[in-house]
């Protein structure tokens, strides 16, 4: 899908769309269960089976990774750091509208990775809705609604900028609910373990722009670097989208504490990012800074996307991401690489 798609869809879909990768909206509902890197933005194949109204979206991309460092350290030992494979993904929706005029679903979202390296490894994500004029309530695997609806745009073809968000996320099975209020789009969701997430929305159109505003709190874990440390996190993020004419501008900044113990850390965090369409062309950049008790974490993205076709495009990206923390003898975060990824993709 172009870029110029996404424009046209911005402002009014920027908030929901679960963005690269492979983000599934609940039926009319315009609310993602996945935030997958790889999106599809096509318009999905509907069919009506007596009162009930079906809606399919799949993509396939064909990639080929490369490792900087492994290919440049590793040449001796006859590793070159590239890595092929392939990414399948469907998206599969059930809704129909009770005599209350509430709409009542089903969504089912799958994806099958395989490169030379992992294997091969499915995942699969299921929820349930119901909506009415006061909203949409939700069940099921839905952690990452409050992320999709208040991030900030993603990064164009296999751009993926690392570190931005709040290290502590909500997780597993849970409930979420969205409301649409005018200009206002308000999101919560709490998961299995009592961990919540909090959002809110506004956006609306300025003259010949487009404003898109976005507050964030989550309270929530993660498991640190060292694969043992549980941090318990509180965080408060927000964003700023400006779309004019072919470009998008956003920034995003936040804050977090986090707690293991008698082990305190504070983090604080800032990205930004530009896209832009050059005709058949979109490229994007981003980058982020922060740091963890004084020590920092990097990270930037540059991505590229041509067209060939409805739903047919080459998609380009080179990626760093640097950080390297330790605080009380516990690694917090530990990593150190710069990967260039390219892909030819296909969604229907």
């Amino acid at each position: 899908m172009t870029f110029a798609t996404t424009q046209s869809r911005a402002l009014a879909a920027s908030v929901s769309i679960a963005v690269l990768a492979l983000a599934a909206p609940v039926a009319a509902q315009d609310v993602a269960i996945s935030s997958e890197r790889l999106a599809n933005l096509e318009e999905p194949l509907a069919t009506e089976v007596g009162d009930i109204t079906i809606e399919f979206t799949g993509l396939i991309d064909a990639r080929v990774d490369y490792d900087f460092e492994e290919g440049v350290n590793n040449l001796v030992e006859g590793d070159d750091g590239i890595n092929p494979g392939i990414i399948g993904n469907f998206e599969f929706n059930a809704s129909t509208q009770l005599g209350n005029r509430w709409n009542v679903g089903v969504a089912y979202f799958g994806q099958y990775e395989r490169d030379e390296l992992s294997g091969g490894d499915y995942t699969d994500r299921v929820a349930g809705f119901v909506q009415s004029s006061y909203g949409t309530v939700l069940g099921g695997e839905v952690m990452d609604i409050v992320r999709e609806e208040t991030r900030r745009v993603r990064g164009i073809g296999n751009a993926n900028l690392a570190f931005d968000d709040a290290l502590g996320a909500t997780r597993g099975w849970g409930g979420g609910y969205v409301g649409q209020f005018g200009p206002s789009r308000f999101s919560a969701v709490v998961d299995e373990h009592g961990q919540y997430d909090l959002g809110f929305v506004y956006q609306r159109p300025s003259g010949n722009a487009g404003y898109r505003y976005g507050v964030r709190f989550t309270d929530a874990s993660f498991v640190a670097a060292d694969g043992l440390t549980e941090f318990e996190t509180n965080a408060l993020m927000g964003t700023i989208e400006y779309l004019y004419s072919r470009s998008v501008y956003n920034v995003g900044a936040g804050a977090e504490l986090m707690e293991a113990g008698p082990v305190n850390a504070e983090r604080w965090f800032a990205s930004a990012g530009w896209q832009r369409q050059w005709g058949a062309v979109t490229t994007s950049v981003e980058g982020h800074y922060g740091q963890i008790e004084g020590q920092p974490e990097k990270s930037a993205a540059f991505g590229l996307d041509y067209g060939f076709a409805r739903g047919l495009s080459l998609n380009l990206g080179v990626n760093h991401r640097d950080g390297q923390v330790v605080v009380d003898g516990i690694t917090i975060l530990d990593e150190n690489e710069t990967t260039a990824t390219g892909s030819l993709r296909f969604g229907f």
